[in-house]
């Protein structure tokens, strides 16, 4: 199949990637019904939480306040805007719809949720459940790793695996630093990733049914 063509969601990882969509939705529903309405940490949250929260110093402290910009409005549109170009360099359109819509459906669901369990942070009203900027980076983690999984041409496993290690490796980075920047809990930062991987598949698989379903409409008819 030709690069604009290409499936975002390759039909290896669907049967694999259904079961994370799966188990990922289950942990943020879980973990929102756990602290609705809280505005204290958890059992959990104090254990990692107290000692790092707002604790680190330079260097780092300049490399989690550097990945805090990257999920701010201004360096996620940056950011996306580099890898949507990216994608329309080397001809790759459907991957290119799939980086704003994984991204924004992730950004926006975090968002929502956000008001819908009401979870705070620091008493001053700031909704912190689940974390928006953990949603973006392990998204755009996602909306790269997945196209890329195909075209690579890698099998079920391995795909899987380079999939998640991509996840892990974005929302890992930006999780710590809303710890390290006492900006969330590290559960409102597990809820962040599990908002990403139950909804940038979804948004993949619609992607390309969507897309097929036009290209397969624009076919002039055999006679």
């Amino acid at each position: 199949m030709t690069g604009r063509r290409a499936p975002v969601l390759p039909p290896s990882l669907r049967q694999w990637l259904g079961l994370i969509v799966a188990l990922a939705t289950l942990v943020v529903v879980v973990i929102g019904v756990l602290y609705a309405g809280h505005d204290q940490p958890g059992r959990v949250d104090r254990w990692i939480v107290e000692p790092t929260a707002d604790s680190v110093r330079p260097p780092w402290r300049r490399v989690a306040l550097a990945l805090d910009f990257l999920g701010e409005p201004v360096g996620s549109a940056m950011l996306v805007g580099a890898v949507v170009v990216g994608c329309l360099l080397l001809r790759l359109p459907r991957a290119a719809v799939f980086v704003v819509a994984g991204v924004g459906m992730a950004v926006g669901t975090a968002t929502l949720l956000k008001h819908l369990v009401g979870r705070t942070i620091h008493g001053d009203g700031n909704l912190s459940y689940p974390s928006g900027h953990t949603a973006f980076f392990t998204s755009l983690a996602l909306v790269v790793a997945l196209p890329a999984t195909g075209r690579l041409g890698l099998g079920r496993m391995p795909g899987t695996l380079f999939v998640l290690a991509a996840a892990l490796v974005g929302g890992g980075a930006m999780g710590w630093a809303q710890v390290a920047l006492g900006a969330h809990y590290p559960t409102d930062v597990l809820g962040g990733w599990c908002t990403a991987l139950a909804v940038v598949p979804a948004t993949g698989w619609l992607v390309d049914r969507t897309a097929d379903q036009l290209a397969n409409a624009a076919r002039p008819e055999r006679r």
